[in-house]
């Protein structure tokens, strides 16, 4: 894999109804491309039980935790939009991007869509 984002990570619509459907849709794209194993996903849920990866302005953010990069085999981003927007712990989401770095890139990867957030 040396893509980071491909048409094949990027879904539009989602097909998930639920914060945790997504989250789980996220992951499994990522893992259908080969950039993690199957058991990042779980790693993704813990995250979301320490800290919401909810950013504002419609965008999740979910991702797994530092203990999980062993399962990381590459550095990729999956994309789902949704419509109608999901309820996110009371928030909507329209947009859940998982981010999945090697190493220290994923400050690189997600810097600009921290940017989004905020507009």
């Amino acid at each position: 894999m040396t893509d980071i984002l491909t048409v094949s990570q990027i879904k539009t619509p989602g097909t998930a109804t639920g914060k945790d459907e997504a989250i789980r849709e996220a992951g499994q794209i990522l893992v259908d491309a080969g950039a993690v194993g199957p058991e990042y996903i779980d790693a993704m849920f813990e995250r979301e039980k320490s800290v919401s990866t909810y950013m504002g302005n419609f965008l999740a953010i979910p991702h797994g935790t530092n203990e999980a990069k062993d399962a990381i085999k590459a550095s990729a981003l999956s994309v789902v939009r949704y419509d109608p927007p999901i309820d996110w712990d009371g928030n909507e989401v329209r947009f859940a991007i998982n981010i999945d770095a090697v190493g220290r890139t994923r400050l690189g990867i997600s810097s600009p869509l921290l940017s989004l957030a905020r507009i």
